[in-house]
């Protein structure tokens, strides 16, 4: 299903949200195949919604769009998403210009990604530049990670 933009709403996660994000990451086209393992079992918890800046876009009707995590204490992106269906129409491109505001407004001198690797193109078209990459870390993720760096 093709979605056409008018407006989308970006606000804070609650605790409510988690099973919405969660199902948006479960069935996410960019980890099926030899990526399913990394989110098989993966699950936004409402205390992690509770601990980290958590920020949802939504469409007018309230329907979840995608969403980021901002772990302040590590400086760090961890995860960020965009539904398959929205994917294209600037939902990612939005939300990572809130989390530069956020972040900035933390004080924050930069954010670390650690990318799936599909999703390094659009981060550093987003302005991250890589900065080096992640070993594996058998048994869910078998190969090197990208490591992409916006400086704010």
């Amino acid at each position: 299903m093709l979605l056409r933009m008018v407006t989308t709403l970006i606000d804070r996660a609650s605790a409510q949200d988690a099973e919405a994000l969660t199902a948006l990451v479960q069935a996410s086209r960019a980890y099926e195949g030899r990526y399913a393992p990394m989110v098989a079992g993966y699950r936004v918890t409402a205390d992690s919604i509770e601990r980290h800046p958590v920020y949802k876009a939504a469409d007018p009707a309230g329907r979840v769009l995608g969403f980021y995590v901002l772990l302040l204490d590590d400086a760090e992106l961890d995860p960020a998403f965009v539904a398959d269906e929205a994917q294209g129409l600037g939902i990612g491109r939005l939300l990572m210009e809130h989390m530069f505001g956020h972040a900035g407004e933390a004080g924050l001198p930069h954010v670390r990604v650690v990318s799936h690797p599909p999703a390094e193109k659009f981060y550093r078209r987003t302005g991250a530049r890589r900065t080096g990459t992640v070993a594996p870390v058998p048994p869910k993720v078998t190969w090197e990670r990208p490591e992409p760096r916006f400086e704010l």
